[in-house]
This record gives C-alpha cells, structure tokens and sequence, in this order.
C-alpha cells in the first residue's frame, strides 16, 4: 500500500511550502505574475492556506502551501495532510522542504491525509499522490500509516460486519503475517482455563467471548505487553444504556484496534522486543444469561469482584488479561481502553488520559507525544479514591457509588490487577473524531498509536 506517495516525479506539480515568516523572500524570487497572483488573492501563508497558481495559458501551474508562524500548532506533522482532499487530482512535488521540517513526518501527514473508510462507499475519491519527499524515511511512513490505517478501519466497522469472531479473525491474519505465535481461547474455555470475568461479560451474546493470546521475537528479548480492550458492541447488558449512549459504542474495541496496529508496526520493524498482546474480545449484550447488578464474580488473580453496574464492562474485561500479562514481569506493560465517559468529559476528544505507575515511563510517553504531535496528558493515579470501589461483601466493586473521579476509580481498579513493580501504562481514549481535521478524518482514530511506537522504538530498538 503506497498511501498515494509515488517515485514518478514526471507530470508532478511543483509544490511550495512557506512560513509566514518566508513568504516575502520567497515572493522576491517568483516570477512576475505568480507574485502578482498571490498579492491580488491576498495569500499570507496562513497555516492550512493553498494557493493554486495558474501558468500563461490558466492551467494549474504550481500550488503554494502556508505553514503559518513557527509557533503555531500543527506546522510540522499535519502541514500537507489536507491537501489529498483539497487539491486537484494529480502529483505533486515538494520544491523545497521547509527549513526544520522532516520530510519523514511531512509525508506521514499527508499519508495519514489520504484515509478513507471506503469499505461500503461505490464512489470514489479522486486521487492525488506527492513525489517521496528527499530524505524521507519511506519504510517508517509505511509502517505506521499501515498501523494507523488498520486501527481505523476496525473501530470504524459496524458491529454487524465486526464481532469478536470476525476481530479475532483479524488479529491471528496480523500474527501470521509477521510469523508470531498465537491462540485464541473461545467461550467456556475462558472458564477452564481461568479467565471468568472475559466469559462472564461475553457470555450473553450470540458469538461467545474469546481471548487472543500473540508472543513474538525472541524469548530473551526485553518483554512488552500489550492489551487492548475489544468490546464489539456495548449495549450496558442489563443496565443497558439509552440510544444516544449507544449509537457509538460499534467503537468500543478501540483499544484492541489500537493495540493491534501497534502490534504489526512493532513486528514489522522488527524491534528487538518480545512482544505479547492480549485481546479480550466480546459483545456486552443482553440475554437470560446476561450478568447481573450485584452479581459477585472471582476474577483470574483471586480477587472477587460485585457487579455494581453492567455498564463498567470494559474494565472486568481488561482486569483479567491484565492480571495474566502480570504473571511474565514485563519490562514494560500498556492497556489501551474507551474506558470512561468521565475521561472525555476531563480532557475532551482529542487528549489521551494516560496513567501511569512510574515515572520514568511516564516522562518518556509525554516525551514522544510531544515529538510526534500525538498529545496525550498524564492523569493521577490517585490512591485516597481506591476506598470509593470498596465492597462490603466481595474484594472489590467495579465501580463507585460516587459520580466523581470516574476516570481515576477506573484506573484505580485496574492497577489492583497489575504488579506494581511493573512499569505500567493505562490510556482511556475516546478513539474517535467528531469532527475532521487534516489528517484526522471524522470518525475512528488510532489515538496514542504514534508515540507508543516511537517511546517503544526509541527505548527497546
């Protein structure tokens, strides 16, 4: 898949992008009337702004790009990932790549622009392609365009078309691909091989609940976990939830998507890693044999835990695989999740909540988002809350009573399954645009993807 980045620069349109800061020593070299064309539109290279320049005879002679000032945001990553959409159909060239940029990161952007969800669509988008950037690093943008790519269009497929079966259909082609061994543990095997609080969420839908297990590379290798949370569809089970609350929840196997593609990023790389990922994948659905309120269940590591609402699934899912991942002490242990509506209301669509029980790893993740403009923001793990999730007749409630701190009680819950020893990292994610933005289509996004990558590669690799 070439994200329409092409060798062929014959036929290619020269493509100029400029800082605010450069456009007056630019336009001191353009001809004529590209400069007067560009003064009579009142073009000022504002960030996002395009100017299409005509030749002599009104055809499309070259295309200039603002980039706005060196302060603003999204100069760098996203610079020319809404021109897919907003150009002509054709190639493009870059002329010069502006002084600082990365020519690596300026095609990602626009590669990342390229997406489309297409699988139910009979009409398709024009097509535009840019020349390979000089010195871009080409497998890098492949590979995580390829991770980013496959993350949305998993958490951007209906639940009808998209179940545990069909996701961990989906997970054991990703392992085959990349020669990793791989299991997936279906139904009343969960119960036998001790993974009770999986089976006790999935266990009312049509496809029965299951557990993809995936170990690549080399057994002495630095150890990385990951988990992904895979709710198919979420209804809330007996506490069901309204239908505003449920339109969106085909979207709550984000995490597992998420984690997935971050999975053949690693492998493809082939980072010297051992790398296991664990998906828990069913539907929160309502049947007669649905969990109840109130119900007690004892969870893989021993502890017992009251059902204070159906509705908190996801992290009944994640607790088990969590607690297994423990039992290998990984260098390093990640869980992604849309786990809380509260994390959202916190930080809004865009910011990842990330927490964390150490403080090396959590430095070095904001590190990386920062450097790959993939923002995420540190949450507390804030212990005086654990008292909220007490039970007065199991080990622990899997939710509070309280309508405060849903976000932090969720992480709380999580980390009584995860050895504390363990650098760990929890990302409650929306994983889901509401509206576009260059390089960030409305609709599913793979949240955090880039900078676990690039901390993972820039820590093991």
């Amino acid at each position: 898949m070439a994200f329409s980045l092409i060798d062929d620069t014959a036929g290619a349109l020269p493509l100029t992008v400029v800082t605010k800061d450069r456009l007056r020593a630019w336009l001191s070299e353009a001809s004529e009337r590209e400069r007067n064309w560009l003064t009579s539109t009142g073009f000022s290279a504002e960030q996002g702004k395009i100017a299409l320049l005509p030749d002599e005879n009104g055809r499309l002679a070259r295309v200039v790009v603002g980039l706005g000032g060196e302060s603003e945001p999204d100069a760098g990553m996203w610079a020319l990932a809404g021109l897919p959409e907003a150009l002509p159909e054709g190639s493009y060239r870059i002329e010069t790549v502006p002084d600082g940029a990365d020519p690596t990161r300026l095609a990602l952007g626009w590669g990342l622009g390229t997406y489309t969800f297409a699988r139910y669509l009979t009409k398709k988008a024009a097509a535009t392609a840019l020349v390979w950037p000089e010195g871009a690093d080409r497998d890098r943008v492949e590979r995580l365009a390829r991770a980013v790519f496959l993350a949305r269009d998993l958490a951007n497929t209906p639940a009808g078309d998209l179940g545990p079966a069909e996701l961990a259909a989906e997970a054991v082609r990703v392992a085959k691909a990349a020669g990793a061994k791989h299991r997936v543990i279906v139904g009343d095997e969960l119960l036998a091989e001790n993974y009770p609080t999986i089976h006790a969420v999935g266990r009312a839908a049509a496809q029965p609940p299951r557990l993809v297990d995936i170990v690549w590379g080399e057994a002495a290798a630095p150890k990385v976990t990951l988990v992904g949370k895979g709710v198919c569809f979420d209804t809330g089970g007996l506490d069901i939830k309204t239908a505003s609350g449920m339109r969106l929840m085909k979207k709550d196997m984000a995490g597992s998507a998420i984690v997935l593609g971050l999975a053949q990023a690693i492998m493809d790389a082939n980072l010297p890693v051992r790398l296991r990922v664990l998906l828990p994948l069913v539907e929160n659905a309502v049947s007669g044999n649905a969990m109840h309120p109130m119900d007690i269940v004892r969870s893989r590591k021993g502890l017992t835990v009251e059902i204070g609402n159906t509705d908190a699934e996801g992290r009944l899912i994640l607790c088990d695989a969590l607690a297994e991942a423990s039992t290998e002490k990984p260098e390093l242990l990640v869980d992604m999740a849309t786990l809380t509506g509260a994390a959202r209301v916190a930080l809004g669509p865009e910011l990842a909540a990330l927490f964390c029980n150490n403080e090396t790893l959590a430095q070095g993740l904001l590190e990386a988002a920062r450097t790959e403009e993939d923002p995420m923001w540190r949450m507390p793990l804030w212990r005086p809350y654990r008292k909220m999730i007490d039970s007065k007749i199991a080990d622990i409630n899997n939710v509070s009573e309280s309508p405060y701190a849903g976000a932090v009680v969720a992480a709380l819950y999580l980390q009584e399954f995860v050895e504390p020893d363990i650098p760990w990292a929890h990302f409650d994610v929306m994983a889901w645009n509401l509206q576009s933005r260059p390089g960030r289509p409305e609709g599913a996004e793979a949240t955090a993807l880039r900078a676990l990558y690039a901390h993972i590669a820039d820590q093991f690799g």
